[in-house]
């Protein structure tokens, strides 16, 4: 098994993590949503290798149903986590506290532990699963879906 340890923001009530392996960013870690959004424009996204696929990804959540644009991030790494092509959302009807949301789907077959006390996030990477993993947002009878495997799995 493979371990990492992310550091939580003190100040805020939520868990925000600071993520010094991609761009020294900070994300809020959303155990409730189910796709990464990026919430800091898409000129920011662009300047980060951010590729557009759609112009229309409607997706529910922010109270409701909203929509947004589909990207694709050339590689996002996270601690001991890698995602090579992953998938984004781009959602730029209010500006949020943290540029990017990561949803629990990106930690699908890992073990992660919230822990207030010490104001830290540890993943557990499984010997069975891989550190590479594979996020794809796909548009299914109307709806988005996500689908995020270790990268020896097929996502078609």
């Amino acid at each position: 098994m493979k371990q990492f340890t992310l550091r939580l923001d003190e100040e805020l009530q939520r868990p925000v993590i600071h993520l010094p392996d991609f761009y020294n960013l900070d994300a809020l870690f959303d155990t409730g949503s189910v796709f990464p959004v990026w919430c800091a424009g898409e000129d920011k996204l662009k300047q980060i290798g951010g590729e557009k696929i759609s112009d229309f990804a409607p997706f529910g959540g922010f109270g409701g149903m909203t929509a947004g644009k589909l990207y694709r991030l050339p590689i996002f790494t996270m601690g001991g986590l890698t995602y090579p092509y992953m998938n984004i959302i781009l959602h730029e009807d209010f500006p949020f506290i943290t540029p990017l949301i990561l949803p629990a789907t990106m930690f699908n077959n890992l073990i992660y532990e919230i822990n207030n006390k010490t104001h830290r996030i540890t993943v557990t990477v499984p010997d069975d699963e891989s550190p590479v993993r594979n996020l794809v947002i796909k548009h299914s009878n109307g709806k988005l879906q996500v689908l995020c495997v270790s990268a020896e799995e097929n996502t078609d």
